[in-house]
């Protein structure tokens, strides 16, 4: 399954700060933040999910790793994270406790229900940058990639152990790769759920790890794919293909394969949204008298008629030749911009037309014709 992902607010604008805040400035505009929509402060509707965006904007500011990589790529280069990466911080737990709110890990169990931990065994989802040209954008196309993933092994299955050896429930947390820990706090029932440290989420051990993985259930191999480029896509856009990203662990699915599109720029054509705009030179004569032309279009060449007098920049429009609308079902239109090219070479003849030609507009002559109709009369001839 293909689909194209939303886009989320700038980090920087959740917080309220600059791009070029420091660590405490991120931090104290999370923590004033944070005691403004914490779930315990702040009961009016949409607090939850303002505490969760304002969370999740901490969790990746606030760390150097991150930080550089959403600098860098954005909210793509977010996408090989799972909610257990953003939020297992530790630098949040020093702020609740800050703030009297108790551990994170409580507060993490409250919003997603433990939702992020046990999805910590779901597939990491993976990139791939694609370069198409122009029309291929226009027109859509199909393009192989080959990319290397992390998939289930396939000499243990996925399950570790060496094929034949015995595979045991892990006595310490029953099967669940989880164990829960529950305190009392101010605010009540505080539950801390880790992973198991004794099979370290697995929910199984073994005595003899698998021989082709060495027990991690992985192995890496090169998967080779088709995938569909809709037609009328734009600079940048991401495709998500679902469940093509690295294998679970633990019986989690895998990961999301993200397909980020760049489009190779065009000699004659400009992209403008689905419109595009092209630059065509003509003569003088054709600008004074007028003529017929051939211009070069995403589907072949048309006939474009100049009318008499047309002025340097004057733009003509072409109904429906630009690209498709991913959001409509119509077409944009192709603008072609005439500019009026001055001869910088003549020919003996010409050159004497025109000395003429200036003579006469000078004197006054000549008022039937202006000096740019006799030009185009002496380029006919």
């Amino acid at each position: 399954m293909v689909s194209f992902v939303a886009e989320k607010r700038d980090y920087y604008e959740v917080l309220g700060v600059d791009r070029s805040a420091s660590i405490d400035d991120i931090k104290k505009a999370y923590r004033k933040l944070a005691m403004k929509y914490h779930p315990d402060m702040n009961k009016e509707p949409g607090a939850e999910e303002k505490f969760k965006e304002i969370s999740e904007a901490y969790a990746v500011l606030s760390d150097e790793q991150k930080r550089s990589q959403y600098d860098r790529f954005g909210h793509a280069g977010m996408q090989g994270y799972t909610d257990a990466d953003f939020y297992n911080s530790a630098t949040f737990s020093d702020i609740f406790r800050e703030m009297g709110f108790g551990n994170y890990d409580s507060i993490f169990e409250m919003f997603f229900g433990g939702r992020g931990r046990r999805e910590s065994g779901r597939g990491a989802d993976l990139r791939y940058d694609i370069e198409i040209d122009f029309k291929e954008a226009a027109f859509g196309a199909e393009k192989e990639i080959v990319f290397p993933r992390m998939d289930t092994c396939e000499t243990c299955h996925g399950s570790g152990a060496k094929p034949g050896t015995r595979v045991n429930t892990c006595s310490a947390c029953g099967g669940t790769g989880q164990v829960r820990q529950v305190t009392q706090s101010l605010f009540g029932q505080m539950v801390r759920v880790s992973t198991c440290g004794k099979c370290h989420g697995r929910g199984r051990t073994f005595d003899t790890p698998c021989p082709e993985c060495r027990g991690t259930g992985k192995s890496r191999h090169v998967r080779k794919l088709m995938v569909k480029i809709p037609a009328g896509v734009e600079e940048g856009l991401q495709l998500r293909i679902s469940g093509e990203g690295e294998a679970g662990s633990n019986g989690m699915p895998p990961g999301d394969l993200y397909v980020v599109v760049h489009v190779k720029s065009h000699p004659y054509f400009q992209r403008y949204g689905d419109d595009i705009l092209c630059v065509l030179p003509i003569t003088v004569a054709q600008a004074v008298l007028g003529d017929e032309v051939e211009v070069e279009t995403l589907n072949g060449r048309a006939k474009l008629k100049i009318p008499p007098g047309t002025q340097t920049d004057t733009t003509f429009r072409l109904k429906g030749e630009g690209f498709p609308s991913l959001r409509s079902r119509g077409r944009g239109d192709m603008h072609v911009k005439v500019v009026v090219k001055i001869p910088t070479k003549l020919t003996d003849k010409q050159r004497k037309l025109y000395q003429e030609l200036a003579a006469e507009e000078k004197a006054g002559k000549n008022k039937d014709k202006n000096i740019f109709e006799r030009i185009g009369d002496a380029f006919k001839s």
